[in-house]
């Protein structure tokens, strides 16, 4: 193996963290070995969360709680070229600002310092530290408001060696998935600052996930649970047949987070044998984690996930890579006592496409005073729009006057090419054809 196919050497080049390479020589070592295949209904059984109906509302438990949000995601598949948390979602705020303001409101509230970092990715960093600038208070002592998830090389897919790309080198490097976090924690000593100001826990969710607040009484349950790591699960609906989903181990009683990578095709949409999804809010004792991470180096052990890739992802036609990934909420089958607790859907609001993005823009939410979003109606409507929306800017050309009215409606499905007027209300289920054309203003669909 040459300095250009040895991973260790290519990573020790680029200024990689140690830990970061062990962890991906580990993971590396287990995909050789076969790791990162399918997991079968066959080898897991249902699984049922506890509700949290009942936990205590007392605001105590926030004092001693930081909060890290992802924030490594561009967008791409809106076809954004920037950190997606940037993307404006209601009132001229961008996902940035409103969770930025939600934690301002919640220190000035409760008392509770509850300081605020973002994982960025090296594609992400320097847009999203230059929208938060505008709030020169965020930071919290000498707390860093930005932590840096590591970069990995893409492998060649027959060869699982680092693929190079003279054409743009950057390409030949992708973040490792979310689960990185963890190595993250460990090489920058980040849980020990935690500690030293006394923190005792640390609320984790994604930057496009508006309904994630951290919430007092979600706060008050995880402390007085007792478990070291815990994560928000919520039913599961139609629109997450595609979603991973919580089971039970046979092989060892493990409660473990089935990622939608590792479900087979023909067992995706089986909600009602797995009715619980992941919102990928999660909970960790700062102390338990710690211990964890420094018993095993830094690497938690997470199972591997396969993300197979094009180098250029804009070019079917350049070399097949694999990109070596894990979950941050696959910590939960590592962590003995790990736990997970129902909530609503009130706290799982992702932004993951512009169908989503059309929901959370229109009447069917509310931005409240101290920076919620709201839910309106009792049920949320199924969209689903044609492939000519599937960019922002595309998008945002098709509804010049901004989302429709949503609030009364089942479904909108949009199969051509339409311009929506002002003032358009959609009301039960409806559907507008394959011919396209302009949705005139004041129009009312489906009644």
């Amino acid at each position: 193996m040459t300095a250009e196919t040895d991973p260790r050497a290519v990573m020790e080049r680029a200024g990689i963290a140690e830990t970061a390479i062990s962890v991906f020589e580990r993971q590396l070592a287990d995909v050789r070995a076969g790791a990162g295949g399918l997991l079968r209904d066959a080898d897991i059984d249902p699984y049922h969360a506890p509700s949290l109906d009942g936990a205590p509302a007392d605001t105590s438990a926030l004092r001693g709680t930081a909060m890290i949000r992802l924030n490594g995601g561009l967008g791409t598949s809106m076809g954004m070229e920037q950190a997606k948390s940037l993307l404006g979602v209601r009132d001229g705020l961008s996902f940035l600002d409103i969770i930025v303001r939600q934690v301002q409101t919640l220190r000035s509230t409760t008392g509770a310092r509850l300081p605020l970092s973002f994982l960025h990715s090296f594609r992400t960093s320097a847009d999203s530290l230059a929208a938060l600038a505008h709030y020169p208070d965020l930071a919290v002592d000498d707390l860093p408001i930005e932590l840096m998830q590591h970069r990995v090389p893409k492998l060649l897919a027959d060869e699982l060696v680092p693929v190079s790309w003279p054409d743009d080198h950057e390409l030949e490097w992708c973040p490792p998935g979310h689960g990185d976090l963890y190595t993250v924690l460990h090489a920058t000593g980040f849980l020990d600052q935690l500690a030293e100001q006394g923190f005792e826990r640390v609320f984790v969710a994604n930057s496009d996930n508006l309904g994630a607040v951290p919430d007092p009484g979600v706060a008050a349950w995880f402390a007085d649970s007792g478990a070291p790591f815990a994560i928000e699960a919520v039913r599961r609906t139609p629109s997450d047949r595609k979603g991973g989903h919580f089971a039970i181990r046979k092989s060892d009683g493990r409660l473990i987070l089935r990622e939608t990578a590792q479900t087979p095709p023909d067992e995706q949409g089986d909600i009602d044998r797995h009715p619980y999804t992941s919102t990928n809010n999660l909970w960790f004792d700062v102390a338990a984690t710690r211990r964890l991470l420094d018993e095993n180096d830094g690497d938690l052990g997470l199972p591997v996930i396969i993300n197979r890739k094009t180098v250029d992802p804009t070019d079917k036609q350049s070399p097949s890579v694999i990109q070596l990934e894990t979950a941050m909420g696959a910590a939960v089958e590592v962590f003995e006592g790990a736990t997970t607790v129902e909530v609503g859907r009130d706290r799982f609001i992702p932004v993951k496409t512009t169908d989503d993005l059309l929901v959370v823009r229109s009447d069917c939410y509310r931005l409240t005073d101290d920076f919620r979003l709201v839910q309106v109606p009792d049920e949320i409507p199924f969209v689903e729009l044609a492939p000519c929306y599937k960019l922002i800017d595309d998008f945002d050309q098709r509804f010049p006057a901004g989302a429709p009215s949503l609030a009364e409606a089942t479904s909108l499905v949009v199969r051509g090419d339409w311009t929506f007027g002002a003032d358009v209300r959609v009301v039960g289920d409806a559907e507008l054809g394959p011919d396209g054309g302009t949705v005139p203003d004041g129009a009312v669909l489906g009644a």
